[in-house]
């Protein structure tokens, strides 16, 4: 009985301990089932990650050669160029400058040398010429001589009664009166007003004088030369040339002026003006 009864509990025992076995079998099955869905998921992150790690670096990357990029143009051979191209033209305008300065000072000066000329040359003229008391225009009788006439020299002069008539006469009676300003546009008036007018000459001659008068010598050569080109068979053309002449000394241009002159005598041999224009060549002549 006793043989049985031990038996029967080493039976049960056994039993018991296949069960046990059996369920500590399976629970370490799905243990590990576990561990290798944790381990999976982990591994899909750490890849994830290493990936993202990765791109990452090759954004840092890309940003720290760009920067190289931009320190090497900074501290590059072209923007160094430029700097000096730039500091070149920084020199060259401040050369500039000097030079305009110095330019200016010299014009300045040359102007004033040329007063200074302008004035001698007449005074000398004067005292050679024997003619000591300037007219109104404060020039020698010899210097103005040529001075408007009256509008009958046209070779056909309008109607005394005409407007236009009156108009060139009033402006001669002005610059007989010195008074040059009113005269100049008066003489300006006529020349618009009657571009094809017979006394065209005679206003255009007049405006050329008013303007020696006033001391716009360029403008009275220029003007005078008109006179010239426009109306060469013009009886006013000695008178031109003399009044040229005459603001080619105020500009100091004496050359000019006995070119001026001489061409004077040679073709208007017998004009009113050549005895003048004579006499003031051999005044320039003497004058050294």
């Amino acid at each position: 009985m006793m043989k049985k009864l031990i038996l029967a509990n080493f039976l049960l025992a056994m039993q018991l301990f296949s069960m046990n076995s059996h369920a500590a079998l399976f629970d370490d099955t799905e243990a590990r089932k576990k561990i290798l869905e944790v381990e999976a998921t982990m591994n899909s992150q750490n890849q994830a990650t290493q990936s993202e790690i990765a791109g990452l670096k090759k954004s840092q990357q890309a940003l720290e050669q760009r920067v190289l990029d931009i320190e090497a143009i900074t501290k590059g051979q072209g923007l160094m160029d430029m700097q000096n191209q730039l500091e070149a033209l920084k020199q060259e305008v401040a050369r500039l400058e000097g030079e305009l300065e110095v330019a200016s000072h010299n014009v300045e000066a040359t102007q004033q040398r040329q007063k200074d000329l302008y004035g001698d040359t007449d005074t000398r003229l004067r005292k050679l010429e024997g003619n000591a008391t300037p007219d109104a225009t404060g020039q020698s009788p010899a210097a103005v001589a040529g001075a408007p006439v009256a509008a009958a020299s046209a070779t056909v002069a309008p109607n005394k009664n005409t407007q236009e008539y009156q108009l060139l006469e009033l402006a001669n009676g002005l610059s007989k009166e010195s008074k040059h300003k009113d005269a100049y546009n008066a003489y300006d008036k006529f020349l618009k007003d009657y571009p094809n007018s017979a006394l065209f000459a005679d206003a255009l001659y007049g405006l050329g004088y008013s303007q020696f008068a006033l001391k716009s010598y360029k403008s009275s050569i220029a003007t005078q030369q008109k006179v010239l080109d426009m109306h060469p068979d013009s009886s006013l053309v000695p008178d031109a040339m003399m009044n040229m002449a005459n603001s080619q000394i105020q500009l100091g241009l004496v050359p000019n002026a006995k070119k001026t002159l001489r061409d004077l005598i040679a073709k208007f041999p017998n004009s009113e003006v050549t005895p003048t224009a004579q006499k003031r060549l051999k005044a320039l002549e003497a004058i050294k």
